[in-house]
């Protein structure tokens, strides 16, 4: 009977593990980094002690937020670039499903302590980037994606349109986002309507902020 019962409790921790870094997530998103990890347990329904039982410190969770979040979002990408169909649709298809995996949490990865040379998120990072790159170039070969876009304004764009307004509960994002997102897929089409401003950004530009 031990065994089964330490094995039950296991799968319990796993679970309350889960929980606690979705529930950052969210809330990351809603409210920034900085969140009380207080708010954090109380999304996730556990106490304190559970958190600080699964993470070291507040670094660690948000840590694993990025780490879940960008494993979300490379899913996401190669799910769209193995459909076949439209290369455009694919690549609006990628856009809704990332929005809702909320990236605005990926704010934690540009704070000062955060170890962006550690294999696990180089690894992630170097899979995400090729997912959505690859999605890209499909559209730009198609003629349909404007050149002068790149990977780091997708996600930027993703992540403030999927992010509730300061002040509003997440039910009005929520009834808007998929508008405003289309608004800005609209906005990718080529023949392009205008001339951007500035150049694409990349990824290393979104990290070298803390440079």
């Amino acid at each position: 009977m031990t065994a089964p019962r330490k094995a039950g409790m296991r799968a319990d921790a796993s679970r309350n593990r889960e929980r606690i870094v979705e529930a950052a997530r969210e809330v990351i998103g809603e409210f920034g980094p900085d969140v009380p990890l207080d708010t954090i347990a109380h999304r996730a329904g556990v106490g304190n002690a559970t958190v600080y039982r699964h993470f070291d410190n507040r670094a660690e969770l948000l840590r694993q937020v990025v780490l879940h979040t960008m494993t979300r979002v490379a899913e996401r990408a190669e799910v769209a670039l193995d459909a076949d169909g439209d290369p455009f649709e694919a690549l609006r298809a990628f856009i809704y499903d990332a929005a809702e995996e909320g990236p605005s949490a990926l704010c934690s990865m540009i704070m000062e302590d955060f170890d962006k040379s550690a294999p696990d998120f180089v690894a992630i990072r170097r899979r995400v980037e090729d997912a959505i790159n690859a999605l890209m170039e499909r559209a730009r070969r198609s003629g349909q994606l404007r050149p002068d876009v790149a990977l780091g304004d997708l996600m930027v764009a993703i992540a403030q349109l999927s992010r509730p307004l300061a002040g509003t509960g997440c039910d009005f994002v929520e009834r808007y986002a998929r508008r405003h997102l289309q608004l800005f897929v609209d906005g990718l089409h080529n023949p392009a309507r205008s001339v951007l401003p500035g150049v694409p950004v990349t990824m290393e530009d979104l990290e070298r902020r803390n440079t």
